[in-house]
């Protein structure tokens, strides 16, 4: 859910937001010189003479948040019969105990240290509550250990997309402005741009930004959409390029990975209109943002409403701190009660997966 770096957790216990410094995976290289290869080649060993008794399905979930935890209680929802629900502030050590002798794992926001994929031999399978695993497992080292991570997808499409909307609102109509102003005694009436009739141009259409358009259309705005694979909507078009052109409002829906880190660069950023309003509720990563910040300095980005920052918590000495057309939240777009029920749900549905296969061993180790 969250980008690497710090992090931000609730506990459980006293619902009060700390500080998580999240953990950097290590690199391949790394992995050898440490003695992990050595390692590894004893997991393989121990995997090949488990039995269904040494396989025991004790199953944690390391990091719940209260938010999360509050839902699940007040929906009634079920929770697995013996299952660990931790939270809390924790460390890596903690996490290496907490995880020992499980076959399942669920994580939400914390990465998994390396050494946990190595040690554990019990360890059968993440999961993932989100879709950005890569951030916080090292997916190579898993798959050699022959863990299996798995992700949880499509649960907060709407209330992301609903999110993505009301930032545009909000940028286009200064709310969180005149709000400011107004605390600080200020009587400063802002003019505004109307969304109907504008042109949106969204960037990914999966689930969420597929969404996005929709509530566009709706309010009146004339979409047009790039996907790097062939979308069959009305508004999909495969040239990014003449999406963006001209664009009043850009909004992101992309996925980080390596061909979408900072591919939204100054280029691409200087087609839509002369200020135009920015939205991103993706990832910080995808758009360079040293071409962000130039541009909202010359007045080619007009407004930027984001929920999402290269390091979260927002350092107190950010340059976005001090930016006047910039509206922020706290990577919150996906958190409301209906999501966080079906991201629930639809972990409970990988964990039943796991628990029906009846397999006394996780796939062989590479």
């Amino acid at each position: 859910m969250r980008e690497p770096g710090r992090s931000t957790h609730r506990d459980v216990r006293s619902g009060l937001l700390r500080p998580l410094r999240v953990l950097p995976a290590m690199s391949v290289a790394a992995q050898s010189s440490t003695g992990y290869g050595i390692a590894i080649l004893m997991r393989r060993i121990q995997s090949n003479t488990r039995t269904a008794a040494i396989f025991a399905m004790k199953q944690v979930f390391l990091d719940c948040t209260a938010d999360l935890r509050a839902v699940i209680d007040a929906q009634g929802l079920r929770v697995p019969e013996g299952m660990e629900i931790r939270g809390g502030s924790f460390d890596s050590r903690q996490i290496s105990e907490w995880c020992g002798g499980a076959a399942v794992v669920l994580v939400e926001h914390t990465a998994i240290p390396d050494e946990v994929l190595v040690s554990n031999t019990s360890l059968r399978e993440i999961v993932f509550m989100g879709t950005g695993a890569a951030s916080y497992v090292n997916l190579e080292l898993a798959e050699r250990a022959g863990i299996s991570v798995s992700t949880v997808s499509e649960y907060a499409d709407r209330a992301v997309a609903e999110h993505a909307i009301a930032l545009m609102f909000t940028g286009a109509r200064r709310v969180a402005d005149m709000d400011r102003d107004i605390r600080l005694g200020r009587w400063a009436p802002l003019s505004g741009m109307q969304l109907q009739g504008k042109r949106l141009a969204v960037i990914g259409l999966g689930g969420i930004g597929t969404a996005v358009a929709q509530l566009a259309e709706a309010i009146g705005m004339q979409v047009s959409g790039w996907n790097r694979t062939t979308r069959n909507v009305s508004f999909y078009c495969q040239d990014i390029r003449q999406v963006l052109q001209g664009a009043d409002v850009v909004t992101v829906h992309v996925t980080l990975n390596e061909q979408t880190r900072g591919f939204l660069d100054r280029e691409l950023l200087s087609l839509p209109k002369r200020g135009f309003l920015l939205v991103n509720t993706a990832r910080a990563a995808i758009l360079d943002q040293l071409a962000i910040r130039d541009g909202l300095a010359s007045g080619q980005i007009g407004y930027a409403s984001v929920d999402v920052f290269d390091e979260e918590p927002l350092p107190s000495g950010d340059w976005l701190r001090s930016q006047p057309n910039v509206t922020m939240t706290a990577h919150a777009a996906y958190m409301t009660t209906e999501a966080y029920c079906s991201l629930w749900l639809k972990t409970l549905a990988h964990v039943d997966r796991i628990e029906a296969s009846g397999a006394t061993s996780r796939p062989s180790p590479r």
